[in-house]
């Protein structure tokens, strides 16, 4: 089965108002949806442009919104009182911590959205991260799935960064995930999770032909890294691997102030395929949509077909010994 996937290089913006945010991501998925692409990737940490809105006054975070939504309270804003708050004006985006709690006001409302867009525009949508509070009180970097009819799922992050890890205290998630579409099945390796071969490859063993990677790097060899790995999982594992990158400065905030990176779809290197395993790819930090069509069902074909069988004589490493 084809289907066209548009990927995005989305630019992090400094909101005024949810009104603003939810414009603005109406604004690329309708575009996607107007070039005829049913699944869409936004980049790792795309959320964290909602951290923007807060600004504590007198000891109290608060965040202007319009329309009608769950975190809304009287006057269109929604007020939450945080330990330690801060004199009139401070910006929570200023502080790592404070940023994610206050973003948990607004997950519902972010949920919502999303979910009406996959509905609206009958599309399936992976939304980036947004970092979640879970139960526990620890936090996740949280990949959402949703579905044209309506329904939604997850992947948190399983592999975390020393930034994440030392300084931000996101914690990783405890499990792999598939996720049943009218194209197959499809898994979500989030951004430093496409470095470890491993994991790529449990998913595709479940029955995955289609893995997403949003993405967020502040550096060329950050993107590098992850480019490199997504084209390796394309490879070893002869499948469909997409990437969404975060691109645009923000200095207004210490968790995303720098973002470098480019979208592209990668492919098994063999026959039928882009002798370089990039079907297509979008310019270095260029605000934009990387759309292309890919054929699932070849993936099928050249594991039988190919010239090599990069998936089925994956087993066949594990025969040798090393010589000491």
């Amino acid at each position: 089965m084809n289907v066209k996937i548009a990927t995005a290089q989305y630019d992090i913006s400094f909101l005024e108002n949810w009104q603003q945010y939810q414009s603005k991501v109406e604004r690329w998925v309708l575009d996607a949806a107007q070039q005829d692409a049913k699944i869409l990737l936004f980049p790792e940490y795309a959320s964290m442009e909602l951290a923007s809105l807060f600004i504590a006054r007198d000891g109290v975070y608060a965040v202007s919104l319009s329309g009608t939504g769950s975190a809304i309270a009287r006057d269109g804003v929604y007020a939450g009182i945080l330990p330690g708050a801060g004199s009139a004006g401070e910006a929570v985006y200023s502080s790592l911590s404070k940023q994610l709690a206050v973003m948990q006001s607004l997950l519902e409302d972010y949920l919502d959205l999303f979910q009406m867009l996959a509905k609206k525009y009958q599309c399936i949508i992976q939304s980036g991260t947004f970092p979640v509070k879970t139960d526990s009180g620890a936090y996740r970097n949280r990949a959402y799935l949703f579905m044209p009819n309506g329904q939604f799922d997850y992947q948190d992050k399983l592999m975390m960064t020393r930034f994440e890890n030392e300084q931000w205290l996101i914690q990783s998630g405890e499990e792999l995930r598939c996720f049943d579409s009218e194209y197959g099945k499809i898994a979500i390796n989030v951004c430093y999770d496409s470095e470890f071969p491993m994991l790529a490859r449990k998913q595709v063993e479940a029955g995955a032909n289609l893995i997403l990677v949003p993405s967020c790097t502040d550096t060329l060899a950050g993107y590098h890294r992850v480019k490199i790995g997504c084209q390796a999982r394309a490879l070893e594992n002869q499948c469909y691997v997409v990437q969404a990158a975060l691109v645009g400065n923000a200095p207004w905030s210490e968790a995303v102030d720098v973002n470098i990176g480019a979208a592209a779809v990668y492919t098994p290197v063999d026959r039928g395929f882009p002798d370089n395993g990039i079907l297509a790819a979008g310019k270095l930090n260029a605000v934009q949509w990387v759309v292309a069509e890919v054929s699932l069902g070849a993936c099928a074909t050249v594991r039988e077909q190919g010239q090599v069988f990069n998936y089925k004589d994956w087993s066949l490493q594990h025969a040798f010994v090393m010589r000491s």
